[in-house]
């Protein structure tokens, strides 16, 4: 896929959201796309990993939500901190544009640190920013 638009997603408990989901096939009906999801670790008390685990297991629950979809689709659990892990895993090179999925603003602390503005002035591509309901149940 050596065409294809190379995209960063950041998210972390919308990873496996519908939203989030349509919006990569939205975005892939625009031409072929080749995905890296980046999931900050999140520190959970029954998490004795530092949040690593919690990471995985909601890479997994993505990964299960995009299966179908055809897209190629890579994985990275990063630093617990958006903005590091954002800083960290950020090569122009190997990126052409990131989307950054975040729960709504009354719930959401993405939003509140204005991590979709943030990551446009830390990367300097397109940002599209999809708001995702979190699923029932979860945490």
């Amino acid at each position: 896929m050596d065409d294809a638009a190379r995209v960063l997603v950041l998210a972390n408990r919308t990873a496996d959201s519908p939203q989030l989901r349509q919006a990569l096939l939205e975005r892939r009906a625009q031409g072929p796309i080749a995905v890296t999801l980046l999931v900050p670790a999140a520190w959970e008390a029954q998490d004795p990993h530092g949040g690593m685990e919690t990471g995985r297991r909601r890479v997994r629950a993505a990964l299960e939500s995009l299966r179908d979809t055809g897209l190629e689709v890579q994985c990275r659990v990063g630093d617990a901190d958006p903005v590091t892990a954002l800083r960290e895993v950020w090569d122009p090179d190997r990126y052409d544009e990131v989307i950054v999925s975040t729960l709504p603003s009354r719930m959401s602390k993405w939003l509140q640190i204005d991590l979709p503005r943030r990551a446009g002035r830390i990367t300097g591509v397109p940002v599209r920013h999809v708001v995702a309901a979190e699923a029932a149940g979860r945490s």
